[in-house]
């Protein structure tokens, strides 16, 4: 695996975020690559297509022949995909896609893995960027699309290698965490929460994930977690290198002070064991973003980053793709779209944006679309996150019969729920109705924020045009 020769590699379900990246990245390091996948959608679409990574739509085994050298097996496919079982028969060699990135990309790197039910995104592209300006030339993988770098990867000279560790499992033939196999020397913890009911049965069992992750930092290393969650302070307290938390606690070693909303973003002073090291500004919106740039400013003063040269990086932090991502305004309507996908994640994003714009009317609107928000784990929270918006709309649960037999989450629930919380709120049938109905009540100054993990019908893009006419 340690061979750098030229080889065709295949990646089977390539669109996924962290699949297209790493795919970039052997790209550039001299391999052949290209892959399939069950649906080719923007962004990552675009962005192959920019790198001219070949990627075919939908699954056929005729898309093997030639035979590739190795396939990297996406933990969305399962057996009885006819392209895994012509992989089997044939016996071509194959390998998971933590497995692939270890052996391809982070043996001799310095590893920086940023883990938690939250935030890991925005943390990674933090901590990239402050790299990167910083002159350190990293080596990164994440699953968006920082705005500053154009892309989710970069093959650096530097020692270091940033990545977004995923508690999601590797592959249908490795069930264990991503983040298990990323050898980290430091590892952040923004968050942990419930969450990928399709994988585990209950907190605990992400608990224990969580635990063998912090188990695998060796004792020069260093942990950095949010003393804001007893979550993660309990997975903290037994690791054997050591600890720096950082939060609005009072028990955290990094603290902000004096926040103050600036209209697009944030600004506030760092607090470092109580003193003051200066202040930051960043345009990131709502609790959840300080806490994601501590754990990154963190980081990067462990790694000897100069704190002067910490602030110009956050100054000039331009964002991610699909992170409360404005998509253009007309007709005096702004347009955002977010990947939330969980309460936690929606509440914050809103409440964030709310603060910055409290006389602004806000339009959530959500496709239930991930393996939880498919069922009704969440139907209760689900409705106190959507009780931050002004009025809300609910797409039809993408795949229904991918749920449990009595697990498919409600949307008429959620959109009655919100009306007895005195939020406007339809459970729609389909995106065009959705669409119509926004277009008959929609108003100048107005907001629309959707989420979802997916393309979500277009919606963004057939709102402004309809708007624009």
């Amino acid at each position: 695996m340690n061979a750098r020769k030229p080889q065709r590699i295949y990646f089977l379900a390539i669109c996924g975020t962290a699949m297209a990246s790493l795919a970039a990245m052997l790209q550039h390091m001299g391999y052949r690559v290209y892959g399939s996948d069950s649906g080719i959608y923007p962004p990552m679409s675009d962005f192959l297509a920019t790198l001219g990574i070949e990627a075919f739509s939908g699954f056929d085994p005729a898309h093997l022949d030639p035979a590739p050298d190795l396939v990297v097996v996406g933990n969305v496919i399962s057996r009885g995909n006819v392209e895994i079982e012509e992989i089997l028969d044939r016996r071509i060699p194959y390998i998971s896609l933590p497995d692939a990135l270890r052996e391809f990309c982070i043996r001799g790197h310095r590893s920086i893995v940023v883990t938690g039910t939250h935030g890991k995104t925005t943390t990674t592209s933090l901590i990239a960027w402050i790299f990167e300006q910083a002159g350190r030339d990293p080596n990164f993988l994440v699953g968006g699309i920082p705005n500053n770098f154009g892309r989710g990867f970069q093959v650096g000279k530097g020692e270091e290698i940033i990545l977004e560790g995923d508690e999601y499992d590797s592959a249908y033939f490795d069930k264990a965490a991503k983040f298990l196999r990323y050898l980290p020397d430091i590892g952040v913890i923004n968050h942990i929460e419930f969450d990928h009911a399709d994988i585990y049965n209950n907190l605990e069992e992400i608990l224990v994930a969580f635990r063998r992750f912090v188990n695998l930092i060796p004792r020069s290393g260093l942990l950095v977690s949010c003393a804001d969650y007893e979550t993660v302070r309990g997975v903290s307290e037994r690791a054997f290198c050591p600890v720096e938390s950082f939060g609005f606690s009072v028990e955290a070693l990094w603290q902000p002070r004096d926040l103050v909303l600036t209209g697009t973003g944030i600004r506030f002073t760092v607090l470092h064991g109580g003193e003051a090291l200066g202040e930051v500004e960043v345009d990131l919106l709502g609790d959840h973003n300080v806490r994601n740039v501590l754990a990154a400013i963190a980081v990067a003063r462990h790694g000897g980053i100069a704190f002067s040269s910490i602030q110009a990086a956050l100054k000039s932090f331009t964002g991610i793709r699909r992170r409360l991502e404005f998509k253009g305004e007309a007709g005096g309507v702004a347009i955002y779209d977010d990947f939330g996908h969980h309460p936690t994640a929606i509440l914050e994003t809103l409440r964030g944006f709310r603060r910055c714009h409290p006389d602004r009317r806000i339009w959530a609107l959500f496709e239930p679309r991930s393996a939880t928000t498919r069922r009704s784990v969440f139907q209760n929270e689900m409705a106190t996150a959507f009780a931050e918006a002004d009025a809300a709309l609910i797409a039809p649960v993408d795949r229904p019969d991918k749920a449990p037999a009595g697990q498919l989450f409600s949307t008429e629930t959620l959109a009655a729920d919100l009306r007895r919380m005195g939020r406007e709120a339809v459970a729609v049938a389909s995106v065009d109705e959705m669409l119509t109905y926004l277009l008959s009540r929609i108003q100048p100054g107005d907001v629309v924020i959707s989420f979802s993990n997916g393309p979500f019908g277009g919606i963004h893009d057939k709102l402004l045009t309809a708007l624009k006419e």
